[in-house]
């Protein structure tokens, strides 16, 4: 207790705090695309519970792997070296869950272009996506952007209380925003598509940390903000433009054809 009412009285503490949870809430935007995305394909019904399962486990699985901090941390250890470069477990993670998130958009995107696809490369037979089927999916990535955010909060803050607190307001932004974000992508199909680019462009980041790479998340995030904000003009200039046309004439029934005798008597010399 004396801690926790030392870290209150300490502007340090706030500001690590508010910086946090800005980032927690930015590392679960990827978390929540991928979520709004997958449970869009459940039917209707069974939505709303899958969004709340998945990001419910996203926060089960940030506050168990808080409790193992030491252990998490020793995640960044290498384990073996290959192409000149030391690979830990987080290295491991982290290009596991951008293969898988890189093979996810690919799949859905090849499928949002050709919808009547026979067997090929993405699926050898039509599957339906069950929800057991999306909680675990959502249960795979929930553990990989887990981990990435452990491992980010450890990196900016030694307080473990500093850090249930930005993991608790990051999850209670998420579930708050997760029905209007998935509603929103429902409802316009462009943006889907854009969605999916950016589950692909993720995918490729995660990979490229894995192999030592690192790609400043500011770049990333900025170029996702400047589609997003190029995606809604776009959505109000189709809007105008919908408001803009007039009311279309009611279409006249077709004029029925000549009776055969009537055609052929006014065909015929007088």
């Amino acid at each position: 207790m004396e801690s926790i009412a030392a870290l209150l009285v300490d502007p340090t503490a706030w500001a690590a705090l508010a910086t946090l949870i800005a980032m927690e809430v930015v590392l679960g935007i990827d978390n929540l695309i991928f979520i709004s995305i997958l449970t869009n394909k459940l039917p209707e019904e069974q939505r709303a519970k899958a969004r709340r399962i998945g990001i419910g486990a996203a926060l089960i699985l940030r506050l168990a792997l808080l409790g193992t901090v030491a252990y998490i941390v020793q995640l960044t250890e290498p384990i073996f070296e290959a192409f000149g470069h030391g690979f830990s477990w987080r290295d491991l993670i982290l290009i596991a869950g951008g293969l898988f998130l890189v093979w996810k958009a690919t799949k859905e995107i090849h499928h949002s272009v050709d919808p009547d696809h026979g067997p090929d490369l993405f699926e050898g037979k039509t599957v339906t996506l069950t929800f057991a089927g999306a909680i675990g999916q959502i249960l795979v990535l929930d553990l990989v952007f887990s981990i990435d955010s452990i491992i980010t909060a450890v990196g900016m803050t030694d307080h473990i209380p500093i850090m249930v607190i930005a993991v608790l307001v990051a999850v209670t932004v998420m579930l708050v925003a997760a029905d209007p974000l998935a509603n929103f992508i429902q409802r316009h199909p462009t943006v889907v598509m854009l969605a999916l680019g950016f589950l692909m462009m993720i995918g490729m980041t995660l990979i490229a940390d894995g192999f030592g790479a690192h790609v400043p998340k500011g770049y990333i995030y900025a170029a996702m903000a400047f589609s997003t904000a190029v995606e809604v003009l776009n959505i109000f200039s189709r809007r105008a433009q919908r408001g803009k046309q007039p009311d279309q004439p009611a279409a006249q029934p077709p004029a029925a054809p000549a009776k055969p005798d009537a055609a052929r008597a006014r065909s015929l010399p007088h």
